[in-house]
């Protein structure tokens, strides 16, 4: 099979804007706009990133699904010259702020060309980027009549122009965003929320087209489901693969058939049941996460030199504790850990899975400071879909993602820090990563923490873990997470740890019990708990006081690091032959946290 694609290929500019220095205004339909020319000397940005959209789009999504295709009049191809057409293909700045965003396109379009090819094609598609003046339709027209075999699909944007209506009439089947004035047989609606078709009761609904892609997403939603159909798919199966595709995608690359595929088959109550049993039988998780700058400040304090193979066995004593699936459901993995084996030849990965616990990836990439301040966000959104596509594909069920909020106060004890920015664009980065999770199948650990290592009263804490929560949870919503399937890693409320008077066990424990009741909904899968620099009996401690406040709407355990690994490193010390030793410590504090559970 092959197609033929009539569009224009354009250049999508996306430029990520700093909202704070940058001069917005508010159009009658409440769009944000510049409201000077854009000019990077005044408006600044904290990324440009350039990618290929239009009819390339079509392209690309076509070519992943194995189906020969070409754009009209042009020897372009995505792989060998793409960079070659860029200055010549139509640009479109996208801009993006904190309020949303707004584009800035050339006012008049660019003429899609149709050179009458020599060839029978299968198919001839009019992408939706294509403008047709009337020239263009006839030659089409004339194509199809000289090779009836030859099947037409025609993605409608408008069909007020009488040559558009007649290209309507010979379309085998047609795309479009409104109904309205279409009749058709075999139409596919397209609309911001959803995909359906006049045979399907239930339209299909989908969660990414208003994302940053979207304005590619529905040629990718059509182009999906035109691969489907000539490959023979049903209606129902086109449109979901349609569905997983836009809903996974990113600025530099859509799905594969096979991925497709996976995606579309996936039992979407698979996610609830991994929440569910992350957080089941009082048991724990056990965060084995520590980035390599993490890890090797860790061994630097024991004098123990940071190498791999000091890193695999660290990580092998916890791995192979005896009977640790009696006490933790799932182990929180670094992406070197995840991707070394275990000692019988086995993964790590599927050496936790044949003991019953399910493993999972810390996938951000750190904290990076705000623009002008102190105060940090977190990075790795990126290439985010990519990677847990890979690392679903490698057995892993769950991921994890960090933001840190740091609270200074003023010397009249006023909080400067967390500011509203900080925690808005933390939590609006925690929700979009969220719903990249539950889009890969993967169930997100969203971990907003209030770093313990500060000078303030546990009165403070509770403020800002409680606006923390409110953000974070609006944020969520916003993004369609689904909150069943995703589960919250948080901080105990107590005071600063360098704060003169310290926090007893009874206050921890009511303080952290009515912030989470008041602030958290009860649809959340579970609470799990990070001990964030806790001694390991203080962490143990506060950790029974906060049960001894429930009962909660959601299952509430522990998701410690430090607090279960700083015996066993103490033991172990970097010498081999006290393997055994640091198993036994770790184990002892694994009983501890789970008899308060």
């Amino acid at each position: 099979m092959n197609i033929l694609i009539v569009g224009n290929v354009l250049k999508d500019v996306y430029l990520n804007l700093d909202g704070r220095s940058s001069d917005f205004e508010k159009d009658k339909h409440n769009v944000t706009w510049l409201n000077v020319s854009f000019d990077a000397s005044e408006h600044f940005f904290y990324s440009r990133h350039s990618s290929l959209g239009g009819a390339a789009v079509s392209l690309e999504v076509l070519k992943k699904m194995g189906i020969e295709a070409k754009i009209s009049a042009s020897d372009f191809d995505l792989k060998e010259d793409g960079d070659r057409l860029v200055d010549t293909a139509l640009r479109r700045y996208i801009l993006i702020s904190d309020d949303g965003v707004s584009y800035l396109a050339p006012t008049k379009d660019v003429i899609s060309s149709f050179n009458t090819p020599r060839k029978t094609y299968d198919y001839v598609f009019v992408d939706r980027s294509a403008h047709l003046s009337q020239d263009t339709a006839e030659r089409i027209a004339s194509y199809l009549e000289e090779h009836k075999e030859t099947k037409f699909v025609l993605y409608v944007k408008n069909n007020n122009d009488p040559y558009v209506r007649e290209l309507m009439h010979r379309a085998d089947l047609v795309f479009a965003e409104s109904a309205e004035g279409i009749e058709h047989n075999n139409l596919i609606y397209i609309t911001e929320n959803m995909i359906s078709y006049h045979d399907i009761t239930e339209p299909i609904t989908i969660d990414r087209i208003d994302k940053l892609t979207h304005l590619s997403a529905y040629s990718i939603i059509a182009a999906t489901v035109l691969g489907g159909f000539v490959l023979g798919n049903t209606v129902e199966e086109s449109l979901k693969m349609a569905k997983v595709n836009v809903e996974n995608s990113n600025l530099d690359s859509v799905l594969s058939l096979d991925e497709m595929k996976n995606l579309a088959n996936m039992p979407e109550e698979d996610l609830e049941l991994i929440a569910a049993s992350l957080v089941a039988k009082k048991k724990g998780i056990l965060a084995a996460d520590e980035s390599g700058g993490s890890i090797k400040k860790k061994f630097a304090e024991l004098n123990i030199e940071d190498t791999f193979e000091n890193r695999h066995d660290y990580r092998n004593i916890f791995f192979t504790t005896p009977d640790l699936e009696k006490y933790v459901n799932g182990v929180i993995l670094f992406d070197e850990t995840a991707r070394d084996k275990a000692d019988n030849g086995m993964t790590n990965v599927d050496y936790l899975i044949s003991k019953r616990i399910i493993p999972g990836i810390k996938v951000d990439k750190g904290l990076e400071k705000i623009e002008g301040s102190e105060e940090t966000y977190t990075k790795g959104l990126d290439d985010l879909p990519e990677r847990l596509r890979e690392y679903y594909g490698m057995g892993l069920r769950f991921a994890k993602w960090r933001a840190a909020f740091n609270i200074t106060l003023s010397d009249s004890g006023e909080i400067l820090t967390p500011t509203d920015y900080a925690i808005t664009e933390n939590c609006h980065i925690l929700a979009e990563y969220a719903k990249d999770c539950q889009s890969a199948g993967l169930v997100p650990i969203v971990e907003p923490e209030v770093v313990y290592d500060g000078d303030y009263p546990i009165e403070k804490n509770i403020e800002v873990t409680s606006r923390i929560l409110d953000s974070l949870f609006s944020e969520l919503k916003k993004f369609g997470v689904k909150l069943e399937a995703c589960i919250l890693k948080v901080n105990m409320v107590l005071a600063g740890k360098k704060q003169e008077v310290q926090s007893t066990p009874e206050e921890v424990g009511k303080a952290t019990a009515d912030v989470l009741k008041n602030h958290v909904p009860e649809e959340l899968a579970g609470v799990v708990f990070l001990s964030g620099g806790q001694t390991v009996e203080q962490a143990t401690n506060n950790l029974a006081e906060v049960k001894k406040n429930g009962p909660f709407p959601w299952a509430v355990t522990f998701s410690f690091a430090r607090a279960l690994q700083d015996p066993a490193l103490y033991a172990w010390h970097g010498d081999i032959n006290n393997a055994d030793a640091a198993r036994t410590a770790f184990r002892d504090r694994l009983i501890e946290n789970t008899k308060v559970l």
